[in-house]
């Protein structure tokens, strides 16, 4: 993987980062620290991929058991040091996951397997972090 993380410095703390698959993100800065308050703080954007990574694992992990998962939410909550690096503390994740007929047992278990074995970014972020998950299960 790579990305490329250009400044833009017509913005203040503006970067617009180009990722190895052709994609671009834009992150700002708060006002206090020179930004405009334009897009989400790169911390921000760590925090949004790892639920996006969990995300993306809990629902493969159901479709290939076979499960008619319809609707999956990551609500992911964090705590900071508060002294630079300011790393992650606590990291929550609560998953509700919807579909027809969905056992919590095969949720509990995607959501396991997805913090113990397939997701590098919580698995990374828990060597600095202490990580909980929490989930739900609605009928769709």
């Amino acid at each position: 993987m790579e990305c490329t993380i250009n400044w833009m410095p017509g913005t203040g703390m503006g970067f617009v980062a180009e990722t190895g698959s052709g994609h671009f993100l834009t992150m700002d800065g708060a006002p206090d620290g020179g930004g405009r308050n334009l897009a989400p703080r790169p911390m921000e954007t760590v925090l949004a991929g790892t639920g996006g990574c969990t995300a993306y694992d809990v629902v493969l992990i159901l479709k290939r058991g076979r499960h008619d998962v319809r609707g999956c939410q990551v609500k992911v909550t964090s705590e900071r040091a508060p002294a630079d690096p300011k790393v992650f503390t606590k990291i929550h994740m609560h998953f509700v996951v919807s579909g027809q007929g969905v056992p919590a047992a095969a949720v509990d278990r995607a959501v396991a397997l997805s913090h113990e074995r397939y997701c590098s970014a919580s698995i990374m972020l828990g060597k600095t972090a202490e990580i909980t998950t929490s989930f739900e299960v609605l009928d769709a």
